[in-house]
């Protein structure tokens, strides 16, 4: 059996188990516990389960991955969706960019543009477009998280509101197999729910260990995006989703970036 189809069997066991032990599934597999241990280490860092003293269990729905650790995940996954969504974004165009380690990387790659009008509740996106002087950087006001610098409440909504931009530039924490989208903070998701209603365009970034992720709260369906970038090809219930919907696909580990997938 090949890594890839041991890493969904493990999945799909710890998702009907709840929790399931390395030596189980050393057992389950014949393979070693320290091929095991390998193995729930990557699913870890992919936030496809969690690590635990002695096996592996389900992710939390309620607690996501902490800054620092999602901000060296799947980096170069990141970097290659945050190149594909840059080169579909056009110089002198107003977008939206909300909260998430992928829309920082994208906002590194937007860096090339001329231009540009910019409207965040991200500190770290502010602060990495702020060094272009022909960009306008605008930050909206409200509660800034601590954590990881978003920017969130009732007042960061209205504010969102009071604009109508070309682009939105979209990070999510889930994406479940029905294509609904779902995160962690309800104050988040508020603020990205006015972003999407105020945009032409909604460019969702989600590297490939967003599918199927658990998280509690609804932000939306992915209908409501007009185009997602990943970096591989996604599940196949959420890509008959994805094709029922009319949304544009970009996998950039799979296809070149000028070949549309459908």
């Amino acid at each position: 059996m090949g890594q890839e189809s041991r890493h969904t069997q493990i999945i799909d066991l710890v998702k009907e188990r709840g929790f399931v032990t390395i030596d189980d599934l050393a057992q389950h597999f014949n393979v070693t516990p320290q091929t095991i241990r390998r193995d729930i280490n990557q699913l870890d860092q992919e936030n496809q389960l969690r690590r635990y003293h002695g096996g592996a269990g389900v992710p939390s729905s309620t607690y996501n991955t902490s800054y620092n650790d999602r901000k060296i995940q799947n980096l170069e996954e990141k970097q290659a969706i945050a190149e594909a969504v840059a080169k579909l974004i056009p110089d002198q165009c107003s977008l939206f960019i909300n909260i998430g380690t992928t829309t920082e990387t994208i906002a590194k790659a937007l860096l090339k543009h001329t231009g540009l009008t910019v409207i965040t509740n991200n500190l770290h996106v502010a602060s990495i477009l702020s060094s272009k002087e022909d960009f306008t950087v605008i930050i909206a006001g409200g509660s800034v998280r601590a954590k990881d610098g978003g920017i969130i409440g009732e007042a960061t909504v209205d504010f969102v509101r009071q604009f109508k931009v070309d682009y939105a530039v979209i990070g999510i924490s889930g994406i479940d197999e029905d294509g609904e989208l779902l995160d962690f903070d309800y104050q988040e998701v508020r603020v990205a729910q006015a972003i999407i209603e105020n945009s032409r365009n909604i460019f969702l970034a989600a590297d490939h260990s967003k599918f199927g992720r658990n998280a509690m709260i609804r932000l939306g369906n992915i209908a409501d995006a007009s185009h997602l970038f990943t970096g591989r090809q996604p599940p196949q219930k959420i890509t008959h989703r994805i094709k029922e919907c009319g949304v544009k696909l970009t996998v950039t580990g799979e296809v070149p970036l000028s070949t549309p997938n459908f």
